[in-house]
């Protein structure tokens, strides 16, 4: 059984996202995966995912709205094999707190190590639909791609 941590700054957009799919993904493709998200920062500690994650999950049949954020723990080290940061002040974070071997989500799907945008900043769900569907796009991208390579061992 493989075990993944995506990580993100407050674990209420990004991070919560790529959770859901790729729970989305172990479960249709009936895979041994336990995975999980945090975050690198405590400012939404127990907070639901933002709703424009919420809603956008849910237009591709993923249910990420009992999600609760909370903040990277030192255990988490040893509690994973694979840690995936959302973008590199996160990655760069957690190697701060002593994690190593530390993956870039944008490493994967042919994003060129390419950094995933934070969708927070965007308030309407129904005026930013166009930015918030092309977080959502890369993540599933790389989720799908990031698995794959874990399958197939080449990580």
């Amino acid at each position: 059984m493989k075990r993944i941590l995506f990580v993100c700054f407050a674990n209420i957009c990004r991070s919560p996202l790529a959770e859901g799919i790729t729970r989305k993904i172990a479960k249709e493709s009936n895979l041994d995966i336990v995975v999980d998200s945090a975050a690198t920062h405590g400012t939404h500690e127990r907070e639901l995912p933002c709703n424009s994650s919420i809603k956008i999950a849910a237009l591709h049949d993923i249910d990420i709205s009992q999600i609760r954020a909370r903040q990277v723990k030192v255990t988490d080290i040893e509690s994973f094999d694979y840690i995936v940061a959302m973008d590199r002040n996160n990655k760069k974070k957690l190697e701060d707190l002593g994690f190593k071997d530390i993956y870039l989500m944008g490493e994967f799907g042919g994003y060129s190590g390419k950094s995933v945008p934070d969708p927070y900043v965007l308030k309407d769900f129904d005026e930013d639909i166009k930015e918030i569907y092309e977080v959502y796009s890369m993540i599933d991208t790389c989720v799908k791609d990031f698995i794959l390579k874990v399958q197939n061992g080449s990580i």
